[in-house]
């Protein structure tokens, strides 16, 4: 049996969550499932040493429709594209007529998919794990866990401060609203630094490099590693060495959790309980005067985080 399962989601962190449902079918079959995922998921690199998992194919849809699978052309492309690869079965994780359409015509006999048509209110977590377990007929974790090479950890070892803390940094976010101000992370890292010597890796976008610099251009400047010239899956065995993560909800949030590392997640402008409570891992700090319930998109609470709360926090869990 050879089986796909297609995840149209744009993040890197939508792609982790996803994980161990990957995980789960592979089990079921007894062999490795191949993926198909957006570029932006970082899958690839994601799964590079993930026995779990064959081959990841791009799905090469963009904003601007301009992608090769994008429109009439690109709906027929795919096709061919998936074709070729001779799949058996396909779980598809999404409500797309689209994609069950894509699978039909390139012969997949075997499609399961959410219920079509009902994109609107989907849990990105619950929808997923409950499509899972109705398929596999058993409980499933939504507990992700990235796995990468033992070798790689061992070696990314040797270059992690062994007599410092060792922390990432997640200074960056995907817009303004959800980013704590880059002056509260250096306090922060003073006085984490005071209590706990330690060594910060700061994760950020390629287009972070100005919140990179006022970071190492500050007086704990030296203490502070940029990890902004590595790719994707060669930070992660440096993140992998790491103690904890304190750090805006983005893609190396998820990535941390699912690297088992104590994770401080700041929610500011992004719902809590779709993204912040999958993991045991995750720790959530959420603005003052919000709810985990209350919290969304549009609640503008960056400058409402306590920062003794985010610092009471790291200390706490450094220190256990």
């Amino acid at each position: 049996m050879k089986v796909l399962i297609l995840i149209n989601k744009v993040g890197l962190g939508d792609c982790i969550i996803h994980i161990n449902y990957i995980h789960e079918i592979s089990k079921k079959y007894g062999k490795p499932v191949s993926i198909l995922a957006k570029e932006n998921t970082r899958a690839k690199d994601l799964f590079l040493d993930d026995p779990h998992i064959d081959e990841v194919i791009t799905l090469d849809r963009l904003a601007d429709s301009s992608g090769s699978h994008d429109g009439l052309s690109g709906f027929f492309k795919l096709v061919n594209d998936i074709k070729e690869k001779k799949f058996d079965k396909v779980f598809i994780f999404n409500s797309s007529l689209r994609y069950f359409l894509i699978c039909k015509f390139a012969g997949i006999k075997k499609i399961s998919q959410y219920p079509l048509f009902k994109k609107k209110g989907q849990h990105v977590v619950n929808t997923a794990k409950i499509f899972t377990e109705n398929e596999l007929n058993k409980i499933v974790s939504t507990q992700p866990k990235l796995i990468i090479s033992e070798d790689k950890i061992l070696k990314a070892k040797k270059d992690v401060s062994q007599s410092h803390k060792n922390i990432v940094l997640g200074i960056s976010a995907s817009g303004p609203t959800k980013r704590w101000e880059i002056k509260n992370f250096i306090r922060l890292i003073e006085k984490i630094n005071e209590k706990h010597p330690s060594k910060f890796y700061l994760a950020a976008g390629k287009n972070d490099q100005q919140l990179i610099d006022e970071i190492l251009n500050s007086n704990i400047g030296t203490n502070c590693i940029s990890l902004n010239y590595l790719k994707i899956n060669e930070m992660l065995p440096i993140i992998a060495n790491c103690n904890l993560y304190c750090g805006n909800d983005t893609g190396f949030m998820h990535i941390s959790a699912a690297l088992s590392l104590k994770t401080v997640a700041l929610f500011m402008d992004s719902p809590v309980l779709a993204y912040g409570k999958y993991s045991e891992n995750i720790n959530v700090i959420i603005p003052e005067g919000e709810t985990e319930e209350s919290l969304s998109h549009d609640s503008l609470g960056s400058n409402k985080i306590s920062f003794d709360k985010v610092y009471n926090k790291c200390i706490e869990l450094l220190s256990n």
